[in-house]
């Protein structure tokens, strides 16, 4: 039986048992309790306790089994140490599932917390239990008012668990850290916001959070999820509830902890060198849309924006301000400017109807200002809607004074038929503090309402992005692998190779997908001063000489490479030099040789490699820069296989896109090669995953536009078991 089955059992459940329940005040035990039944929940709650026969108005009983009913769900709150014997007597008494509270477990040092976490696991497997913890702090299921937590934002007095009306749309949390769990739902019920889920996760024992977003998403009630994860357990079903939440429209804004590792292992190849764990995290989020947030305030701003506006995404980056703050309006523009969003000047007939609306000292540009004097005329729903009718904008940002509510209050019925009427996202920014009734009238009418300017522009910002991403998804064909015979070939060349192939071993393994390789036939290994004459007279033009050895990775630092040789005495004599170098870098090493081949027509240079993620797979790099990269890093990853679509939208996430284009009288790369190359790349990786653990192609010269693309130096490392 898989725990999956009964998350139900653990979010909504019919009954549910508190073991370790205790009187009001004593402790967290007599908080949990306290928490369930300040909220009208349905079902029936059976406090455990060896020490009460009644607990808090309610009978109490000695053991799980001697309860009236099999129980649904059981919340343990009992020392660590007791934990795993006691989940063992609820399985057995059919509970379904189980909230562990108590601590001390694989969170703390040593191998005795984690061998109890262990225990927990194998019990959870054993009777097939969906659990969550330990080390959690339980969690919120508002429709059915079912709190079993300690967290005082849903504690006795904390208020309603959803807006009055039910909010427009509803957000799932989750969370492995408890605190910051309850966190994001204590920041958006100011902001009247509705949230049917808040599920803190804890060590994740057994149940993990994509296992829970999945189950959500498949009951189809949850509009958005705000998530803040630790690690990811189990890529496959990472991979299967993101996807599955992009193709539904259902945007998961996601803030992982641990961005950085703790350590650099040694790398083979530059690509190595700059992958990581997070790396790898991002190239799949880029892949699913993910969307990730900064901060808590940021993430539910986001979400509360997805959830106002859903299935109104705007369909571009342009935005339009109204204001009646100059100041205001200003700074908002420079904002969504350095965002990376656009605020085009009206056009011209938007403005012709704008402008007898305008006093003398306001401006219909954008942002149009219409100064106190047009609010007062207007309204702030009569100048969002003016704004919003032009053609050259996707959405706006109405910037307000919501100190006070006189002016909203004359306007609650204008702004909720703008609401219904607007096809393009519309957000309020206070630049005050508002007061509680401003954000009643302007959530209450629909709109998302926003203190923080930034995130009311990163809300636009991803907002865009991620509809043009969804998309794109939606229309991107299914990745075809490469033919039998590459594969084939492919892999008869890499079970001949040692553990390293150099440039020369590499380039019949690219060769067999297709991949350009530049000097192609005209290249030649060779052993002696006399032959890389011979191979030099053969080539029409100056040549590169590179020592070939397993042992030195990085010719360029070695010193063991030479460039633009035009005479036989300049490759005679770098023949020499190159050779000698080797040695004195590396003694011991085992040189194959040294290859003579054609120097590249000149382009910008790129970097593309593949590094295997222990966890995630395969992942794609590519970077501007050639040998300068690792100084640069502007590098975008993404999981393989990629279409032409994906990548694309690789290239365009590159800071330095802009240097493909024609720059300073040179024409503009060949951007539809690289894209050529990034896919067959792809298609190598993703065809032997197990074998290639990392690949560097360092430089690519891609030429002017029409010219193709040169891998100037290749590197593959195999997999080592």
């Amino acid at each position: 039986m898989q725990t999956t089955t009964h998350i139900g059992a653990l979010l909504s459940p019919r009954s549910v048992a508190v073991i370790g329940a205790a009187p009001a005040g004593q402790g967290l035990r007599g908080r949990i309790l306290e928490t369930m039944l300040a909220h009208p929940y349905k079902g029936r709650i059976y406090p455990i306790s060896r020490s009460h026969a009644e607990v808090q108005g309610l009978k109490a009983y000695a053991s799980i089994a001697e309860c009236p009913e099999r129980v649904d769900c059981a919340v343990l709150i009992i020392p660590g140490k007791f934990v795993a014997e006691e989940l063992a007597r609820c399985g057995e008494a059919g509970v379904k599932a189980a909230i562990i509270l108590s601590s001390g477990f694989a969170e703390e040092s040593g191998e005795t917390g984690r061998a109890m976490q262990a225990e927990i696991a194998a019990v959870a497997r054993r009777y097939g239990m969906a659990v969550t913890g330990p080390n959690c702090e339980g969690h919120a299921s508002t429709a059915e008012n079912f709190c079993p937590t300690f967290s005082p934002t849903v504690a006795p007095g904390a208020g309603p668990l959803v807006p009055a009306g039910g909010g427009r749309g509803r957000v799932a949390v989750i969370a492995q850290s408890g605190g910051m769990g309850f966190a994001f739902y204590d920041r958006g019920r100011p902001k009247e916001m509705a949230f049917d889920y808040v599920v803190t996760t804890g060590n994740e024992a057994c149940l993990e959070t994509f296992e829970i977003v999945e189950h959500l998403i498949d009951a189809g009630k949850t509009d958005a999820f705000c998530l803040l994860i630790e690690d990811i357990k189990s890529p496959a079903t990472f991979k299967r509830a993101a996807e599955k939440a992009l193709r539904a429209g259902i945007p998961l804004i996601v803030n992982k902890i641990g961005k950085t590792d703790a350590g650099a292992r040694a790398a083979a190849s530059h690509t190595a060198a700059l992958a990581g764990s997070y790396a790898s995290f991002q190239a799949l989020s880029q892949r699913y849309g993910l969307i990730e947030g900064t901060h808590t305030e940021e993430m539910v701003d986001i979400a509360q924006g997805f959830l106002a506006w859903k299935g109104r995404m705007p369909a571009g980056r342009r935005i339009g301000i109204c204001t009646g703050s100059g100041g205001g309006g200003g700074w908002m523009a420079d904002a969504c400017m350095g965002a990376g969003l656009e605020v085009p000047t009206l056009d011209a007939a938007t403005r012709a109807r704008i402008d007898p609306l305008l006093p003398p000292y306001g401006t219909s540009q954008n942002p149009v200002d219409g100064t106190a004097q047009a609010i007062r005329q207007l309204g702030y729903a009569g100048m969002a809607s003016h704004v919003a009718s032009s053609p050259v904008i996707d959405a706006v940002v109405c910037v307000m004074s919501a100190r006070s509510a006189h002016t909203l209050e004359q306007e609650v019925d204008k702004l909720a038929e703008l609401k219904a009427a607007s096809t393009k996202p519309i957000m309020m920014w206070s630049y005050t503090l508002p007061a509680q009734r401003s954000v009643e009238i302007v959530t209450g009418a629909g709109f998302p309402f926003f203190t923080n300017m930034q995130s009311c522009v990163s809300t636009l910002r991803h907002m865009a992005d991620w509809s043009a991403h969804r998309e794109r998804f939606l229309k991107t064909p299914v990745v075809h692998t490469a033919s039998a015979n590459a594969q084939e070939q492919a892999s008869s060349l890499l079970a001949k190779a040692g553990p390293v192939l150099t440039e020369a071993a590499a380039k019949p393994v690219l060769a067999a997908y297709g991949l350009g390789l530049g000097g192609g036939s005209q290249e030649r290994l060779v052993t002696t001063r006399d032959a890389a004459l011979d191979a030099a007279r053969a080539i029409a033009g100056p040549v590169a000489l590179k020592v070939q050895s397993p042992d030195i990775l990085h010719k360029t630092e070695a010193g063991a490479v030479a460039l633009g040789l035009a005479t036989p005495d300049t490759v005679a004599a770098a023949y020499d030099r190159i050779f000698a170098a080797a040695r004195a870098y590396a003694p011991d090493a085992h040189v194959e040789g040294v290859l003579v081949q054609p120097m590249a027509a000149r382009g910008r240079e790129v970097i593309l490699g593949i590094n295997r993620d222990p966890h995630f797979g395969p992942m794609l790099m590519l970077g501007l820069g050639g040998i300068h990269v690792e100084v640069l890093k502007d590098v975008v990853f993404s999981p393989v296989p990629i279409s032409p679509p994906d990548a694309e939208a690789m290239i365009a996430r590159l800071k330095g896109a802009a240097l493909l284009g024609p720059v300073r009288g040179q024409p503009a790369a060949d951007r539809a090669a690289l894209v050529d190359m990034i896919v067959k790349l792809s298609q190598l990786a993703a065809d032997h995953a197990d074998t290639i653990a990392e690949i560097d192609l360092n430089p690519v010269i891609v030429h002017a536009e029409g010219q193709g693309a040169t891998i100037a130096d290749a590197l593959i490392v195999k997999v080592t078991t």
